[in-house]
């Protein structure tokens, strides 16, 4: 059964440092708009609960950042495979026809609502730059109990999938004294046949001015330069000659 979700529209804003957190909760988009959404994204169907409303956004205060927003994730689905043929398949697509007066089954793209959005970038005058990397999050940090000083989730589409399982994206962001991290997760379980995950991880350490004075904490956040490993070895003690006298 799909969960219950509370339709109070709710906006927050949390600024710390040079950045700023947006979170918006809003209503499930009314039927006119989804049907304009579905013609202007060239898609087939859209989720059962769509918040195209709901966004979250971190944004530096010379403009750039980031977003994650519904529309766009929409705009991620495979447009042209069915990626997924399982029992339940046909089953779902039956009950998804234009209209009570015709018997013509439409075929999404992709019905699972698969999506591998990662994010928008935002910014008029800059914007932030993607570039591979071998670098990875420190997780031992992220585990460390470190206080929470803002957490929000904001859900951006769900669907059941025709009591078959559900697929949704949701993401999260939490903002400690020193850093931040935003998880943006897309779920899909389709029952008895496969569980799915895309996961998007996003992490900013921003380390205080009033850490600076003290060394104990600030190198804990530096970057290491260089890293050179020796042993000091003991010198070898010579044997001298040993002389007993035996009685």
């Amino acid at each position: 059964m799909m969960i219950s979700h509370g339709f109070k529209s709710s906006k927050k804003d949390f600024s710390f440092g040079p950045w700023k957190v947006t979170t918006a909760k809003n209503h499930i988009m009314k039927s006119k708009d989804i049907e304009r959404l579905t013609e202007d994204l060239n898609l087939r169907a859209l989720p059962e609960m769509l918040f195209g409303d709901n966004i979250l956004r971190i944004q530096h205060n010379d403009g750039f950042g980031i977003e994650f927003n519904a529309i766009d994730a929409l705009k991620r689905i495979n447009n042209s495979d069915d990626t997924l043929q399982v029992a339940c398949a046909q089953q779902w697509q039956e009950s998804r026809v234009v209209s009570e007066h015709t018997q013509e089954v439409v075929r999404p793209y992709d019905w699972t609502f698969t999506t591998d959005y990662r994010g928008t970038l935002i910014g008029e005058e800059m914007q932030m730059k993607v570039t591979e990397t071998t670098e990875r999050i420190n997780l031992e940090k992220l585990r460390a109990r470190e206080q929470i000083v803002f957490f929000d989730e904001v859900l951006l589409f769900e669907d059941e999938l025709h009591d078959h399982g559900v697929s949704m994206i949701s993401v999260k962001i939490r903002v400690m004294p020193t850093s931040f991290f935003t998880l943006l997760r897309f779920f899909l379980r389709v029952d008895g046949v496969l569980i799915r995950i895309n996961d998007t991880r996003l992490y900013h350490e921003s380390v205080p001015t009033s850490l600076f004075t003290d060394p104990n904490e600030i190198a804990q956040h530096l970057a290491f330069k260089l890293r050179l490993c020796e042993k000091l070895e003991l010198p070898e003690q010579k044997q001298g000659a040993v002389n007993e006298d035996l009685k």
